[in-house]
């Protein structure tokens, strides 16, 4: 995750059946991991902490992402209090607004940091060209955290 000031969390779930990662997976994903490995129930608090009472969660196809973070907590019901049901999707803007292509990713694709690092970029690309702001938005001091 990448956090509106630049902070970053990056953790790996320490029960992990890396055996049954299909060939995309095990050839596009498992070579980046940093292992920096917890308990899921310890990277769920520390993404308390991360994120704050009140963040606007993004990412780039978001649904699969936010199933997957929802699930540290259990249900989707229950997320920490004050969280969204929802996170915002950097895909859905650039077709809402009519963006055709995004800045490319400079970075190492399928590493979970660098993914988030873009994908942030590509969110600020695309609110810089319809120019919206957290002050237009009358959000400000909303924790935006990208996945």
């Amino acid at each position: 995750m990448v956090r509106e000031d630049g902070a970053t969390y990056y953790a790996e779930p320490a029960k992990t059946d890396r055996s049954r990662a299909d060939e995309w997976v095990t050839t596009k994903v498992l070579p980046h991991l940093h292992g920096h490995v917890r308990p899921r129930a310890e990277i769920a608090d520390e993404l308390i902490q991360f994120a704050g009472a009140a963040p606007e969660f993004w990412a780039y196809y978001a649904a699969y992402d936010w199933v997957v973070l929802c699930q540290l907590y259990g249900r989707m019901i229950d997320i920490p209090a004050g969280w969204p049901m929802f996170c915002r999707d950097v895909q859905q803007l650039r077709a809402e607004i009519g963006v055709e292509v995004l800045p490319p990713q400079e970075s190492t694709e399928h590493n979970a940091l660098a993914d988030a690092l873009w994908t942030k970029a590509a969110r600020d690309f695309l609110h810089t060209l319809v120019r919206i702001t957290c002050a237009q938005q009358g959000k400000a001091g909303v924790n935006r955290l990208t996945l």
